[in-house]
């Protein structure tokens, strides 16, 4: 089973139908994880377990979908990678979508499945069309999330034509996470436009939560991005940082092999790895 496979099968073992009764703490307990809170320095959560009980220590936070992650991705390293040895969650899911820890990402995975199962959350989303980070917000409140948490799992059940992104404070693009019927041929600027509304709000701090039309090419590198036309929308992150979420217009979707961008190694058959 896949990390999302099997903590959606615990919530249906529990039998939890509805968002409001997914009390993670509880959840955790039936597994033979205690959950406790304090004020942790250093990193969000830790793990300690002998044999089939373990606590785990949660840093208090004044955002619950903050600590209700940190209790989830840590019930995922309880049920998946126990005897094993792992470094305790620094902070939010960004920080492990940016680095290559599996182990971490499993956990998230773990945890966005946990709190935020199928049955639940797709038909949400379904009925949301095309998100800006206002519907998002919302949504985020039904499944008490973080707002990232909220935005990644929208990219992973794929039902809309989004790239989530995240650029620094220098406008440099930190990272990216993409739904998976994304064409590979898009190949997202390293470094913000100015034309972008993420720009504006970088250097002038001016939100666009609503999606609002764009020419391609004020996001892509791709030589024929000025043929089409997507949506944009961005709010602040943290320390200085720019959220985006971008959904390509349908004729992107249909856009033919581009061989002429970027350093990726891929063809029109999709990713490929250079052999050795």
């Amino acid at each position: 089973m896949t990390p999302g496979q099997r903590a959606e099968a615990r919530i249906a073992e529990l039998g939890i139908t509805d968002p409001r009764d997914l009390d993670v703490a509880l959840i955790a307990m039936d597994a033979g994880m205690e959950v406790v809170y304090e004020n942790l320095q250093g990193c969000e959560a830790t793990l300690v377990g002998v044999g089939n009980r373990a606590i785990a220590t949660v840093r208090r936070s004044t955002v619950r979908g903050r600590e209700r992650f940190s209790v989830g991705h840590e019930l995922g390293h309880w049920d998946m990678h126990r005897g094993r040895a792992f470094r305790c969650r620094v902070d939010d899911p960004d920080q492990n979508w940016a680095s290559d820890t599996l182990l971490e990402k499993e956990a998230d995975t773990y945890a966005s499945h946990l709190l935020m199962p199928t049955s639940m959350f797709n038909p949400r989303v379904k009925a949301l069309g095309t998100p800006g980070f206002r519907e998002i917000e919302d949504l985020s409140e039904v499944f008490a999330t973080s707002v990232l948490a909220t935005c990644m799992r929208v990219a992973d059940i794929n039902t809309l034509p989004v790239i989530l992104a995240c650029y620094n404070a220098r406008g440099v693009l930190r990272w990216r996470k993409a739904a998976a019927d994304v064409p590979p041929r898009w190949w997202l600027r390293q470094q913000l436009d100015d034309d972008s509304f993420a720009y504006e709000l970088l250097h002038n701090g001016k939100s666009h939560p609503s999606p609002g039309k764009q020419p391609a090419e004020v996001w892509f590198e791709n030589m024929d991005a000025d043929e089409y036309e997507m949506s944009e929308c961005c709010i602040p992150s943290r320390a200085g940082e720019i959220m985006v979420m971008l959904f390509l217009g349908p004729k992107m979707l249909d856009a033919r092999y581009d061989p002429h961008v970027g350093n990726r190694k891929f063809n029109q058959h999709g990713p490929r790895v250079a052999r050795k």
